[in-house]
Parts: C-alpha cells; sequence; structure tokens
C-alpha cells in the first residue's frame, strides 16, 4: 500500500520464532543444509529459552531497507522506522507525535526549527545532534546518491527541479544548524507546518554521521553496512531479511525510550490467504488495517477466531487508478471509465461492506470532508454516449497494472474491465508484486495502474500536489485552477477555508479524471490476546513498539 510519494509503503519476516514461541510446527521443506523452512521461507534461528516474540503479518512486498533508496510504500518507511526514527510521526489520533524530535515550530511558514530531543542516542551512546540532521539531509540531496521520495527542491540551496545540491556538499542555503540540538530548513516558498511534518517530518530517517562519512557518496546505495546497521536510533537492530519474504529485528536494549520488552520482532510478507490460519494457529500475533491486505471471505472467520481481537480501522486506505492522461487524453474517455463502474456493488461484494465509495483524494475520516459531494453513480448508458462522442477506438487495448499482491482487488479488477468492455472499452489485466508495480509507475508506462493509497487525513496536499502536477507524476495531469488552489493552502491553517479549496480539488477530479477512487477500505486488524499494549490503528502503530509485551 502506498502512503506517501516520500515513502511509503510495509514489512516482512520470519515465522521461525512464532513455531517455536507459540508452538508451531514448521513446514515440511527444507534448505540445502537440512534446516527446517518456516511459513515465511526464513531458516529457522536460535531461539534463547524464555526469549518474548510477536510476528507480524503484511502482504506487500518489500524494495528496499537502505534508507537513501527507501520507495513509496508504508512497509519502506516502517521497516527502517524501526531501526532508525523519523522525526515526528502521527499517532492513532492522527495528532504529530515527536519520535526523533520533540518539537518543530515555525513562526513565518517559511523558516522550520527542529529540535532533537535531548535525550536522543544512538545504540552506541553517541548523542544524536543537529549535525547527524544536517549530514542526512546533504547525502539525502547528493544526486550522486540520487534518491528522490523527500522532494527537497522546496528548501533553498537545492536544484529547483531534482532537489539536489553539489556533489560532495558540506553546506546548504536551506540548512542551518542552531546549537547541537536544534537545526533550522529554510523553504523558497511558503508551507504550513501540518506539510512539513507529514511531508518531511515523518520521512526523513535521520542517520549517524559519526558512522555514515566513513563511506563515499557512491557507497551510500550499496554499502553492505545499511542491511544490517550496528548503530541506530530506534527501538530494534535489524539482522536479517529477504525482501519477498521477511525482516526479523532484535531488540535495541540501549534505546533511548526504554529497552524494548520483546526481544525480536519478526514482520513476514505473506500471502492472503495465509493470514487467517496463521492468526489461527498462533504463527502470526499482529496483522494491521493498511500494512495487511486480508481477502474479505476470510473475515468473518477471523472474527470467529477465540485467540484474537479483532478491530476495523477508519476508512483511510484508497484503491486508487490512476490514469496517465498523455496515453489517454480525452476527459470524456477518462469519464466513462468511471460512469462504467459500479463502485458501491464493490463495496457491498468485496468489503462486505467495510468501506466507502468517494470521489477524488478525501475519504470520510479527513477533517476536509465534504458530504456535500456526492460520488459519481453507476451509469453504462452515460458512458456508451461519452465514449461515442470522443470518437472511442473500441479495438484499442488499455494496459491496466495492478497489485498481485492484493487479492480482494484482484476479483475486483476483473469486475472492472468486464463492465468496462460492456460500453466498449478493452483493457488487458496486468499483474505485477508492489515493488515491480512502483518501478512500472515511475516509468509511466502505462494507461491506467491501480494501487492502494494513503492520502493522510490530517494534509493529504504533498499527495496531491505531486500526483497532479504534470509530466513525470503518476497522472500526467496539471491544472492552473488547481495549481493556485494548492498553492492558498499553504497560505492558510483555516479548517472551513481547506475544506472549500480540497472540495473544489475533489469536484475537478469528477470533471477531469486523471484519477479516481475505485472504493476506500475499512480494513481489518487482529492482534492476539497473548499480546499487550498494542492495538492495530492506521496510524501511530509502531510509535510506542517498546512498551508491547506478550503473556508467557
Amino acid at each position: 500500500m502506498i502512503a506517501k510519494r516520500f515513502a511509503c509503503f510495509l514489512l516482512a519476516f520470519s515465522l521461525v520464532g512464532v513455531a517455536t514461541a507459540c508452538g508451531v510446527s514448521a513446514g515440511e521443506e527444507s534448505n540445502a543444509d537440512g534446516s527446517a523452512i518456516l511459513h515465511g521461507g526464513m531458516p529457522e534461528a536460535d531461539i534463547s529459552e524464555g526469549e518474548k516474540i510477536i510476528n507480524v503479518g503484511v502482504t506487500d512486498s518489500l524494495g528496499s531497507v537502505n534508507p537513501f533508496m527507501i520507495d513509496q510504500t508504508e512497509i519502506g518507511k516502517y521497516a527502517i522506522d524501526l531501526v532508525f526514527l523519523p522525526l515526528v510521526e502521527l499517532d492513532q489520533d492522527m495528532n504529530f507525535q515527536g519520535m526523533l524530535a520533540d518539537s518543530i515550530t515555525t513562526e513565518d511558514k517559511i523558516h522550520f526549527v527542529v529540535h532533537i530531543d535531548d535525550d536522543a542516542v544512538w545504540s552506541d551512546g553517541t548523542p544524536v545532534t543537529a549535525y547527524d540532521v544536517e549530514y542526512s539531509v546533504l547525502r539525502y540531496a547528493s544526486p550522486v546518491v540520487g534518491n528522490t521520495t523527500l522532494s527537497l527542491q522546496a528548501f533553498e540551496g537545492t536544484d529547483d527541479e531534482t532537489g539536489f545540491v553539489n556533489e560532495g556538499a558540506v553546506s546548504m542555503e536551506g540548512l542551518e544548524v542552531l546549537d547541537d540540538k536544534t537545526v533550522q530548513f529554510t523553504c523558497k516558498y511558503p508551507m504550513t507546518l501540518l506539510t512539513f511534518q507529514d511531508a518531511y517530518g515523518r520521512y526523513l530517517h535521520v542517520l549517524p554521521k559519526h558512522v555514515i562519512e566513513k563511506f563515499a557518496e557512491d557507497e551510500l546505495i550499496s554499502n553492505d553496512w545499511f542491511n544490517r546497521p550496528d548503530v541506530i536510533s530506534g527501538p530494534y537492530f535489524l539482522t536479517e531479511y529477504d525482501p519477498e519474504h521477511y525482516i526479523s529485528y532484535t531488540a535495541n536494549v540501549n534505546y533511548w525510550k526504554g529497552a524494548p520488552k520483546i526481544d525480536r520482532l519478526n514482520i513476514e510478507i505473506m500471502d492472503g490467504s495465509q493470514i487467517y490460519s496463521g492468526l489461527q494457529s498462533g504463527a502470526v500475533d499482529i496483522t494491521h488495517h493498511t500494512l495487511t491486505t486480508i481477502p474479505q471471505e476470510d473475515y468473518e472467520s477471523i472474527e470467529r477466531l477465540d485467540n484474537v481481537k479483532v478491530t476495523y480501522g477508519v476508512p483511510v486506505t484508497t484503491q486508487s487508478a490512476f490514469i496517465q492522461t498523455a496515453n489517454i487524453p480525452d476527459a470524456r474517455v477518462r469519464q466513462a471509465m468511471l460512469y462504467a463502474i459500479d463502485r458501491q456493488q464493490l463495496v457491498d461484494r468485496l468489503l462486505k461492506g467495510h468501506g466507502e465509495v468517494s470521489d477524488g483524494f478525501l475519504t470520510s475520516a479527513s477533517p476536509y470532508y465534504d458530504e456535500s459531494l456526492q460520488p459519481v453513480e453507476y451509469d453504462p448508458e452515460k458512458a456508451r454516449a461519452l465514449l461515442e462522442d470522443a470518437g472511442w477506438d473500441s479495438a484499442r487495448i488499455l494496459r491496466f497494472y495492478v497489485n498481485s499482491d492484493d487479492h480482494t482487488f484482484a476479483s475486483g479488477v476483473r469486475a472492472i474491465v468486464q463492465q468496462w468492455s460492456e460500453v466498449g472499452i478493452n483493457a488487458q489485466i496486468i499483474e505485477v508484486d508492489l515493488a515491480t508495480l512502483m518501478e512500472v509507475a515511475g516509468t509511466a508506462d502505462y494507461d491506467i495502474m491501480a494501487v492502494q493509497y494513503s492520502y493522510t487525513p490530517v494534509d493529504p496536499y504533498p499527495d496531491i500536489e505531486w500526483l497532479l502536477s504534470g509530466e513525470g507524476s503518476w497522472t500526467g495531469y496539471y491544472d492552473e485552477e488547481i495549481a493556485a488552489d494548492l498553492e492558498a493552502m499553504q497560505q492558510t491553517d483555516d479548517i472551513a477555508r481547506l475544506r472549500d479549496l480540497y472540495s473544489g480539488i475533489d469536484r475537478k477530479m469528477q470533471q477531469d479524471v486523471p484519477m479516481f477512487s475505485i472504493y476506500v477500505t475499512s480494513g481489518q486488524g487482529a492482534v492476539n490476546k497473548r499480546v499487550k499494549g498494542v492495538e492495530p490503528c492506521a496510524y501511530g502503530f509502531f510509535n510506542d513498539v517498546q512498551n508491547w509485551d506478550v503473556t508467557q
């Protein structure tokens, strides 16, 4: 699932600890050396007696655990968050909670002052300082590293197009260390505090300068240190990972917020069809509203399990369809694509009612949601009329890329393509895993792409600004009126004014349809009753992971 263009998107892990700790038998497969292969494909490891282990089940593949190579998935963001804390994170009530920083302030929406928590230290005892922030940002902005997910072009001293500084730069105009624990960012244009915190505070993973300054810039994306770093700021050391199957962590006993009670945290990337059996057997302790896509047909079965507690999240995860408008330039054709889909039927049948239909970027979970904006209704006759008016070539076949890991939507996409065919739109479904889908998204070599995307309810601005930024974005769409509305958003914190601006953009989406929401899910989350101190929630899930515990 996509959380932001700046990062986003989940996790992985081994069931090795689960099998031992929970009494679950390993599978019958074995490695070449004869050691057992467990559910997630990770070889059994030595488990010390009395160790506490938690296993989280997710359903998306991982791109990289190197912060400099982070992609746009939640699995990438959270996998790294556990090792290198972001500056801030949203909590379960969608308020910003300090992680590495204890405050971020601005007086003029241009200068943002970040104060690092006085207690923050690296796992080797070295204090985390503003110089770590400065050095990390300079490396993220290096053209040699080539990181694009942080969009640093917003800050003075970076290239307006790329966000890069000069190779080997030791300073940047828009970045100033004020003292050992305080650093100031200077923007080229006004930005609300909400946007700074959401777009940069949540996605800037600060790295230890005293370690990474030993690496040349061209080593930062390839050095093996980043696969198993030995100096971290977060609660867990990354010990092993396989991007298709698992990530395994061990506790940082020197974590400055308190040693984690759980000795090992394993995150397993699973097929959605395996989640129910994993929860039933105890091989999976936790699933998550947005990190775990559970087949809807398993919802009721999971609800009936005696060993787990089930919760449903607020509707924040949108199954979004992005249309490359350069390939489908006629808005009438794009409108027809939307009119031809019975979205309420998908919510009722696929989601068993655990979701909603909305248009544009906002859902009912957002404080800016406009209830008066009625979703476009299913109208195949209108779709046919629009196509005829546009002179649509019904022999053309559109390439429709989807996430193969999302089994629920796999059924839905077939229904969508069937409904399109009934009005004269032919599409070829191309299923790829999430990591590959993100690679395709970067090329813009598709006609339509569907992926789960969580637009942060408190500040969807950065996502919208990029997705509608013209050539090079996932839509290729740009509109002067929308650009003006987006600029106006950065001048105000007034909820009513922001609601009007966002509503105008969502209405424009109904008219021009460079993207549309297929449905919004209220995802199911589950936690084994032996686990204490954690409840699945869309945001803030790992914020206080050091307090998680289990009953033995």
